[in-house]
Order: C-alpha cells, then structure tokens, then sequence
C-alpha cells in the first residue's frame, strides 16, 4: 500500500442477539440451549402429570376422557426419559466437559449444534401430535407391539412419535460421538486420564453407552414404521411377526437408558460432595470402577422387564439384576465416606446432593424385589413399578439436575441463585415426592394396575391417590420459587466471583462466565483437583500433607449473598 492511501477502518459487527444464539456454535451456550430446552419439556410433561393426578385423585372420569389421557401418559414419559433427562445431562455436560479438561471448544462444534437442533425438532415433532385430529401418539412412552401397530392405532400421532425419537436418537448418537473425541483429544498437558474429574469421566462412560444402545431403538422404530406404513409384518403375530421382539429391542435400548441418565448426575453428585465436605472424594479410582461396571452390566439386564412374558432366561436377567446393585451401592458408600468426618457446608446444592442418596435409595432398594421373578409377577404392571422408576429416575435427574444448577449457576452467569428461595424449593421436593410416590408403593401393593383411567369406588385406592395427587401438586408448587430464583438472579448484579464455592476442577480456575475459548491461562494440572491444589500452593500448604481443607465458605464478593 502507498504512503498516500487512504487507511481504511474495519470495523467488526456483531450479530443480533438472537441471531448469535441460533447460529452458535460456542459449546458453552450449546450447553445452556440443551439445559433450557429440557426444563422446559420437564415443566410440560410436570404439567401433564399434574393433570393426570388430578384425573386419578378420585373414583370416576371427572377431567378428561381415556383417550386423551392415553395420550397424556404416553407423551409425559416421552418427554421426561427421551427429551428432558438424557438431553439434560448433555446440556450441563457440554458446558462443563471442555472446561474441566481444560479444552477450548468441543471436538466438533458444528456437529455439536446440530445435535442440538435435532434434539429440539424432534421434542417438537412429538408434540405436534396433540395438533391433529387424531392426537398424540397414545401407544405407552414404550410403544409396545401390536398396540403400536396400525391397526390398534392409527392416528398420526404415533408416526410423529416415531420420527421425533429417531431424530432425537440420531442427535445423541451424534454427542457421544463428540464427547468421546473430545476426552480423548483435547485434554490440556498433564490432564491424564485418571486426573480427570468424575463428572467427566462419568460422560465419557455415558457416551459409550449412548453408542451401544442408542441404535437398538432406532432400529426398532424403523421397522415399526415398516409395519405401519411400508407392508412388513415384524411385529404382527397374525403376519408372522413377534411383538416379543420389539420389547427385546427397546429394553435393550431402554434399560441402559435408565444408567445412561442416571450415570452422568451421579458424577454431578461426586463434584459437590466434595467441596461441600472439605475432602476430597473417598475412592476416587473406586468411583470409576463402579461406574464401567455400572455401565457394563447394565447391558445385560434389559430382559428382567420381560420376566411375564415367560420368554426369557429368568435365572440369569435376575442375577444381573442383582448384582448391577451392587456397583451402584459403592458409589453410595464413598459419598458417605466423603463426609464421613468432613466439614460439612450444608449449601442448597449439597442440599440436592443429599436429597439424592435418600430417593435413590430407596429406587434401588425397590429395584432389588422388582428384580426377583417371584415378586416382580406380583408387581408388573402395578403403581409399585410406577413408583420405583419415578424413584430411580427423579433421584437421579432431578434432585442431582437441581443440584447441578445451583452449583454452577454461578459459573454460567456469575451470579448466585437465592439460598432462602432454594431451601424452600429443596423442602417442598422432599415432602412432595414422598407424599406422591409412597402411597404408589401401597397402591401396588393392593393390585392397582398402571395406565388406568378410573377405577372402581369398592377397591378403596381413592385416599391413596388423592394423597399422591397431593404430592403431585406441592411439586408443582415448588417448583416455583426455584424460577421465582432464577429470573430475580438474571435481573441482579453479577457478584458470585470465579470461584465461589472453594472448588477442586478446572472449571473454577477461569472467570464466571468463561470467555469464548474458556481460558487465559491454566494452573498445573498434578492431580484430580489442580485448583484445590493451587489454592493450597499459594497458601504455601503441601496438598498432600491436606485431609480436610481449612478454609469454607466462598471466598470474596457474594459470600453475604449465598448466606443471606
């Protein structure tokens, strides 16, 4: 250029707001769509339950008729197993996994938006059922054969059912896929496999699995489909087919499913027991080994959902059955062994954590009888079964989802969601899910059969179930200050700081939020918890003369804020 030319100004434009959202590829906001996007199918589905409950809260149809509440129960659990609870844990896991590794992005950040936008169209399909005349897909969040078949059901609700889980299928065979390459390529220097935090560890297993199990549903779908629409006879018993295969494929999918969400909040749970104990986690190495096997006989245990269709081996799905418990109850015993002798921070997230342990418990402990063929012949298909899978399931999404969100709340938007507000929200879950779900263990008990419209006045369930209908609705109703939370910590300054709650991971070690490639600059990694270990470094403290960590509370500005 010659000295006489005119300098010209570049001036860089950003986008409109909405704009840089929708186009994203940034795995931080990826992360927060996915989290919003699955609370908003869990306030749905919570809204369908509530008008269920209230359909069931006593003798005689007084709300909505059998077919519309087929629909209701059929997309409820559509939506809380299929488009909230695994989508959920995406959403927290693409936020959090490049950060604890110590990575800028995700491996492949298109294809990482993409799974997003599959996930949503799909929930949104799903949901347009309710838009055609024939309705929702009314077939059981299942879909068993021959119900599914055209014949029994043949509004199009179903089919829309169908391609909105092959796309949501397809979306998270394409994060696992992500989430696999970017554990193992782009951890910072020194972040060796077995100083990787649990949660991540915990993916990394969780994505495996996605890639075993996943197809086994999108092959089931699409011959269905096929026997729909397309002339094949798969599942038709009266053509040549066997229902009985399509339940070998769904639980095959389905049963891993229940580990594939509940295996990414346990790692949650590991990072905050921890902090708020001061110590760092009992068995750490054990943690991970319970969790492959966990993970690896959770593939051999679908059939003992099949025990009463006198069709599948039932001393062996029993064992597995039994012993897949047994891993799950070491992860339970080093969270206790974590506080065991810890300094105890009883914050709203610790709160959740241990929140956890009591309804998960008791889902595992249901899980052992309903894993006894015996037994199990008396319960299938009873509210016992709905009970113990609303245990095993809202202990682990929710109670450890909640408690994720009030841990990192902070790191997302740097402010701290309101302690008062969050207890009252944590005491309102605790009373309401016992209130909902023990007298669906009674209702079991007593012969009450599951996906009922009504029943009759003589059989005496009507107290049980206006007292779970009760619960139902104190869930609800405390659902409510945790949003009351959120839009008054949005509106407020930002104070939380980059580490409020002492932390061990990488996560902490950047500003709240983190910048657009995560970090300026990185501690050195020599063990699990490299900011624990630099926080002691710049106390002069050796971190391996440590067992309990001296100082508790979060540090700086906001502390007033989380004590309130």
């Amino acid at each position: 250029m010659s000295a006489s030319a005119p300098a010209v100004a570049i001036r860089r434009t950003e986008p409109p707001a909405l704009v840089a959202w929708l186009a994203t590829t940034d795995h931080k906001r990826i992360g927060v769509l996915y989290m919003v996007t699955a609370f908003g199918f869990f306030l749905l589905a919570g809204l369908m339950a509530m008008v269920m409950r209230s359909e069931l809260a006593q003798p005689g149809q007084q709300i909505v008729s059998a077919q519309t509440y087929d629909q209701l129960f059929t997309i409820h659990g559509t939506l809380m197993m299929l488009f909230f609870a695994t989508p959920l844990a995406i959403g927290f896991a693409n936020y959090i996994v490049p950060l604890q590794i110590g990575a800028a992005d995700m491996a492949f950040p298109r294809l990482n938006a993409l799974s997003y936008w599959l996930f949503l169209f799909g929930g949104v399909i799903v949901l347009l059922g309710f838009l055609t005349t024939s309705g929702a897909a009314d077939i059981g969040w299942t879909g068993y054969a021959p119900l599914s078949e055209v014949r029994y059901s043949a509004n199009v609700g179903v089919d829309l059912w169908i391609v909105g889980l092959a796309l949501s299928g397809a979306s998270s065979i394409m994060g696992a896929v992500n989430f696999i390459a970017t554990i193992y390529a782009r951890r910072a220097p020194g972040m060796t496999m077995f100083r990787m935090p649990i949660f991540t560890w915990n993916m990394l297993v969780t994505a495996t699995m996605i890639l075993f199990a996943f197809p086994a549903i999108t092959g089931a779908l699409a011959l269905l489909y096929i026997d729909r629409h397309l002339g094949g006879s798969f599942f038709d018993a009266s053509r040549g087919g066997d229902p009985i295969i399509y339940q070998h494929l769904f639980w095959f999918f389905g049963h891993p499913e229940v580990y594939i969400v509940a295996i990414p909040f346990f790692g949650i749970v590991s990072e905050i027991f921890p902090v708020f104990s001061r110590k760092p986690l009992f068995g750490y190495r054990l943690v991970i080994l319970a969790t492959i096997l966990i993970a690896g006989l959770s593939m051999t245990v679908w059939a003992h959902h099949m025990f009463t269709t006198g069709r599948v081996n039932l001393p062996f799905f029993s064992i597995m059955s039994l012993l897949i418990a047994v891993p799950t109850g070491i992860k339970i015993f080093n969270w206790i062994a974590t506080m065991w002798g810890g300094r105890l921070s009883l914050r709203v997230p610790m709160l959740w954590a241990i929140g956890l342990i009591y309804v998960f418990t008791i889902g595992g402990i249901t899980g052992v009888i309903v894993a006894s063929p015996p037994l199990d012949y008396q319960f299938q298909d009873t509210y016992f079964v709905v009970a113990h899978l609303h245990n095993v399931i809202i202990g682990s999404t929710v109670f450890a989802g909640f408690a994720g969100i009030y841990y990192w709340f902070p790191k997302f938007t740097g402010r701290f969601l309101s302690e008062r507000l969050g207890r009252l929200h944590f005491a309102a879950w605790m009373v309401g899910f016992a209130l909902t779900f023990v007298p669906q263990y009674q209702l079991g008990a007593e012969g009450m059969p599951r996906r009922i419209v009504d029943y009759a006045v003589s059989t005496g369930w009507g107290a049980l179930n206006l007292l779970s209908t009760l619960g139902a609705f104190l869930l609800g109703l405390g659902t409510i200050p945790f949003l009351v939370a959120v839009a008054l910590a949005l509106r407020g300054p930002a104070t939380a700081g980059d580490d409020p709650w002492g932390g061990n991971s990488l996560e902490w070690a950047t500003s709240s939020p983190p910048p657009h490639h995560n970090f300026r600059r990185l501690p050195p990694i020599r063990s699990e918890r490299p900011v624990f270990d630099e926080r002691l470094a710049r106390a002069g403290i050796d971190p391996a003369a440590v067992g309990v960590e001296p100082d508790v509370g979060p540090p700086g500005a906001g502390a007033a804020d989380v004590a309130e």
